[in-house]
């Protein structure tokens, strides 16, 4: 990492970040950097290469070091940013502070602002991606479940990975969920866990605060637990949609009928659905679900900025049916979306055997229960 961070390291990657490393200049281009750079070629690739996978987490990774690990779990700037906002003004510990993502957005928004890891190297790197402001922020080596501080606000990111492989069971986190609970219960905290995590399995660890489950780009990132200290005492679970800066919560209204399709059908944001909101989400827009117990919704405008579905026709969901309604309409490709219905879109596309030049959506589900369920399909115009 030294040799990184001199100047002779710059001027390597510099010039490392010249080759494409990728396709059929791949091998050429690795030999070409062991001819220039020796054994440290590989740390100059990987370093290259990491960057250029941070690009999808953050606005201009350019001059940062990471570990592959380090990168699959670090946090995108703007939920980091996002979270930070809820902590303005405070004194933060972020007890497993890797690479750093956090503690830019922290410092930017908090008081005072800690950060320790137990991995020395990831600690340096922190140091260095924090870059010429990085004084303002205090950081030492320390386990995260014997906190280094006394009235901060805890911050916790506990890996949930094993090499490639993930982490479901809270408990099997780094370091597990059950302990941190049990080591912060007295204290403010905030800790980020998997978006799929079970929130009956973290009732059942003890917590009582919001689960807060937050999108960003169209894909659910994460369920991060605020404590009740740090929460709204009405709210248990919060939908933070970033893409279009709404927020849903069990404390709002779920009066939400159930009735045919309208005008336009809408798939709730993956947020949304994760948390349980949606009939709150539905209540809040003047929509309507399909059925008591899918996902879909329906109404005659859409929310602002919200994509949906117009529908142009309905009718009984199967192969024959579907095949002949689209070729009616010259359709010639689909977008093809799916609840409750065992049906995989990228198997059923071929077999439409589509030629027309028109492009629409197609919305399956299943409409009803026991025996007047039925499977139903949509045919629909996108609204962008």
């Amino acid at each position: 990492m030294r040799y990184l961070c001199s100047d002779a390291g710059k001027l390597a990657l510099a010039e490392v970040a010249r080759y494409r490393l990728t396709g059929p200049t791949l091998v050429a281009d690795i030999d070409s950097a062991r001819t220039h750079f020796a054994d440290r070629a590989a740390v100059l690739v990987e370093t290259v290469l990491l960057r250029r996978r941070a690009e999808a987490k953050f606005a201009d990774p350019s001059g940062w070091l990471f570990t592959d690990d380090a990168l699959q779990q670090a946090t995108a700037a703007p939920v980091a940013e996002h979270r930070a906002r809820r902590l303005t003004g405070a004194t933060v510990h972020d007890a497993t502070c890797s690479i750093g993502t956090e503690l830019v957005a922290l410092r930017n928004r908090a008081d005072v602002v800690v950060g320790s890891d137990i991995d020395p190297v990831r600690l340096a790197m922190a140091r260095h991606n924090l870059g010429p402001g990085g004084p303002d922020v205090l950081l030492c080596r320390a386990d995260a479940l014997r906190p280094v501080t006394a009235d901060a606000v805890v911050v916790v990111d506990p890996a949930r990975r094993s090499g490639s492989r993930r982490r479901f069971d809270p408990r099997a986190y780094v370091p597990p969920l059950d302990h941190l609970l049990e080591v912060l219960r007295a204290r403010d905290h905030v800790v980020k866990c998997a978006p799929g995590v079970d929130f009956a399995v973290i009732g059942r660890l003890g917590f009582e605060g919001e689960v807060e489950v937050t999108s960003l780009a169209g894909s659910v990132r994460e369920a991060c637990l605020w404590s009740r200290g740090l929460a709204d005492p009405q709210v248990r679970r919060r939908a933070t949609m970033l893409d279009t800066a709404e927020q849903v919560t069990d404390a709002e209204p779920d009066d939400c009928p159930v009735a045919a399709a309208g005008r336009w059908i809408v798939d709730p944001d993956g947020a949304v659905v994760r948390a349980g909101l949606v009939r709150h989400y539905a209540a809040r827009h003047g929509l309507w679900q399909l059925d008591p117990d899918i996902a879909y919704l329906s109404g005659d405008r859409l929310p602002e900025g919200v994509r949906g579905f117009e529908v142009l026709e309905q009718v009984p969901f199967g192969e024959r049916h579907l095949r002949q309604a689209l070729s009616a309409r010259d359709v010639g490709a689909v977008e093809i979306l799916v609840r409750g219905v065992d049906v995989d879109p990228d198997v059923l596309r071929p077999r439409l055997r589509l030629r027309g030049s028109t492009h629409l959506s197609v919305v399956v589900t299943r409409l009803g229960s026991g025996a007047a369920s039925r499977a139903t399909a949509f045919i629909c115009r996108p609204s962008r």
